[in-house]
Order: structure tokens, then C-alpha cells, then sequence
């Protein structure tokens, strides 16, 4: 359960965050949303799957960290071992929330929410989200930046998820290897771009999709599931 509070320079005057990455610090999650604009830098380290929700039928695309819940391959000591964070990672334990009156009091469309029970956050270690007087500190204009990112990112993730479903290029995945303790291990109940359907489609079809802009990110989504064999080999590690 997350305890959110919206952030300002009164309350939150004395806050503070630990930037290390871990476990203990709340990061040992399997996955973040991402989407379109941001699949290219996702697809260099982490797969690129599809969450369904089975009462709405709406679709996430998910940047895959573990193999399990609970589970973050990327975690070492201390760090995120991967050059590239996905922004929803990258933005914890930080929030975008509704609009109202901002970090100076002035109205914004939205602002920061922040999650207090986060163990990242305490008053005497870390680095400081506010300046002596009261201005952002460069890491909290950094959250700043990370989270209008999100939300312009976010707002594409229907649109491109309607052409997916108007093509039909949705399709149950599942993928099998044998770990090194001989364990036979299947992942499975995500969905990723039919890639044979894909290849079908018409001249006109895959003209309109490149008109969208999103027939790019298709391929990077395509491109990014060559990752689950590093993915594994960081699992072998952990046993």
C-alpha cells in the first residue's frame, strides 16, 4: 500500500532520497510501463511484452526486469546495471498526480505525488529534493523532467495500442529454457507483436501504420524479445 502525498517545499522542506539501487531500497519489482517513444532505448537491454487486463481488456506495454514477481535482474550492488532506466523506474518513488497548485503554489496541469513510505526517502540521508530557500534541487528537476516525459508518453500508449488490435498483431507468449540447477522454466502470460501476422500484412496496411508513426516502435517491440536470452543468463547468476 502506497502512502502518497503531494510534494512541496513546506512539508517535504527537510526530505531527502538515497539514490542506490536495491532490494532493500524498494526497487525489486518485474516490471514498469513503458511505450512507443520510448521503446527504442528500452529494447537495447530489457524485453518489450503486453500486460492484458482480463476485466477491461486493455493492454500495457511493460518493460520486463525478472522473471518473477518481486524479482529485478538489473540490481547490483547497489546499482542498476544497465545503461539505460526505463523512466518509470527511473522516476520511483515519485508520481505524476493531478493538477493544482504546484512546488512555487502556482497552478499546473499536474504535479509530483510521492510516495512516504517509500524506504528511499528520510530527513538525514540522501540527497536533498529542495534548495536551502526553497527551490528544486538538480535531482528533483531531473524528477521533474522524467515524469513530464511519462505523461507525454503515456497519452500515445491507446492510440498505438488500437492499432495493434485493428491489425490483430496481439498474440499470447510463452518461452521456455533450462537453467543451470536443471530447472525446466517457462514464462508465460504476457502478449507480444505477432510477427508472422505482421509480414501479412498489405502494402496499404503497413503504409498506414508507418502514417501513424508507430510501425517503428512495432519493430523495436519485435527487436527487444532477443533479450530474454540475457535475461535468463541473468537469472543463472542469481542461483
Amino acid at each position: 500500500m502506497t502512502n502518497l502525498a503531494v510534494l512541496n517545499n513546506v512539508d517535504h522542506k527537510d526530505l531527502k532520497i538515497d539514490t542506490q539501487r536495491s532490494a532493500a531500497m524498494g526497487d525489486n519489482y518485474m516490471c514498469v510501463p513503458t511505450f512507443p517513444r520510448e521503446f527504442r532505448a528500452v529494447q537495447a537491454h530489457y524485453p518489450i511484452v503486453f500486460a492484458k487486463n482480463d476485466s477491461s481488456g486493455e493492454y500495457t506495454p511493460l518493460a520486463l526486469l525478472g522473471l518473477q514477481d518481486d524479482e529485478n535482474l538489473f540490481l547490483v550492488d547497489g546499482q542498476w546495471d544497465a545503461r539505460y532506466i526505463p523512466l518509470c523506474a527511473e522516476a520511483k518513488p515519485f508520481l505524476i498526480g493531478a493538477g493544482g497548485s504546484g512546488l512555487g503554489h502556482e497552478e499546473q496541469p499536474w504535479v509530483i505525488h510521492v510516495d512516504m513510505d517509500s524506504p528511499k526517502l528520510s530527513n538525514d540521508k540522501g540527497l536533498s529534493l529542495f534548495k536551502e530557500m526553497g527551490g528544486n534541487s538538480p535531482y528533483l528537476d531531473r524528477v521533474r523532467e522524467v515524469l513530464s516525459h511519462v505523461k507525454e508518453g503515456i497519452s500515445e500508449v491507446k492510440p498505438f495500442i488500437e492499432l495493434l488490435t485493428k491489425y490483430d498483431l496481439l498474440e499470447p507468449f510463452a518461452v521456455e529454457t533450462t537453467l543451470k540447477n536443471g530447472q525446466k522454466y517457462k514464462f508465460q502470460g504476457f502478449h507480444v507483436i505477432n510477427e508472422e501476422r505482421l509480414a501479412k500484412l498489405s502494402g496499404e496496411e503497413l503504409s498506414y501504420l508507418h502514417a501513424s508513426g508507430y510501425l517503428f516502435d512495432i519493430y523495436m517491440q519485435a527487436a527487444s524479445l532477443s533479450n530474454f536470452s540475457a535475461l535468463f543468463d541473468r537469472k543463472n547468476r542469481t542461483l
